[in-house]
């Protein structure tokens, strides 16, 4: 039999387990909260046909450059289980169950994600990539 102190633990855990967490969509509302202007890297850091991982205010994100005058900016929460999605070749991947986006809109291009990454809008401003 457990004692009341246990049962006040094994009640903490479960809170823990069931507290809301953030999702994709808010990680990219409150980076876009920074406003417009922000910059996010310098162009030349981004690989065109590729990506990096970057963090704006501890939000990971991922910053992609599918032509050389082009970027997109994404939350890398993986809208099937929340693991942190990375920089794969010529794709974005999530190591925790394989579903694949593209770099151009963070679409699903293979599952079990049905979900496209969260976009956050940036443009190129100079030789920087910021926050449109």
């Amino acid at each position: 039999m457990l004692g009341a102190g246990a049962g006040l633990a094994a009640a903490g855990l479960l809170t823990a387990c069931v507290e809301s967490r953030a999702t994709p969509a808010d990680d990219a509302s409150a980076v876009a909260a920074r406003g417009a202007g922000t910059r996010i890297a310098a162009l030349s850091d981004v690989p065109v046909g590729g990506a990096i991982a970057v963090d704006v205010d501890g939000h990971a994100l991922l910053l992609t450059r599918p032509a050389s005058d082009e970027v997109h900016l994404f939350s890398s929460v993986c809208t099937h289980a929340g693991c942190k999605v990375a920089p794969a070749d010529g794709e974005l991947d999530c190591p925790c169950h394989g579903s694949r986006f593209a770099l151009a809109d963070g679409a699903v291009l293979g599952g079990p994600a049905r979900e496209p990454l969260a976009a956050i809008a940036v443009t190129i401003q100079g030789d920087d990539v910021v926050l449109a």
